[in-house]
């Protein structure tokens, strides 16, 4: 079975129906700032293992990166939900950014090939 394709809109509105279903609603933006910074640390400790010097224990739990990925995803959708950005505006502002300030940064392939 496939896993549903979402726009960035769904998953916001995915997570904001998961969030809303606790009293306690999102955490602060400073708690979702070092809960992201958690999870970009074992995103990193993954890299490490798949493609650094560092293999895993044999007593370590295997994660893949995929999954840390989406656990990055979903925090970051809940920082972005906490204070009320729409990410797909975000990613626009973003993408607008670097596609003007780096379009001449690196070498650009030949089309024809």
């Amino acid at each position: 079975m496939t896993n549903p394709i979402y726009t960035t809109q769904e998953i916001q509105e995915r997570v904001d129906r998961y969030i809303g279903q606790f009293k306690e609603g999102y955490f602060s933006p400073l708690s979702l700032m070092a809960r992201l910074t958690e999870e970009t640390g074992e995103l990193a400790r993954e890299v490490n293992h798949y493609y650094g010097e560092k293999p895993k224990k044999e007593t370590e739990k295997e994660k893949t990166m995929e999954e840390e990925l989406g656990d990055i995803i979903f925090v970051l959708t809940c920082f972005a939900n906490s204070l009320d950005i729409d990410l797909s505006d975000a990613f626009h502002t973003a993408i607008t950014k670097i596609e003007t300030r780096d379009k001449n940064r690196w070498t650009k392939k030949d089309p024809s090939t």
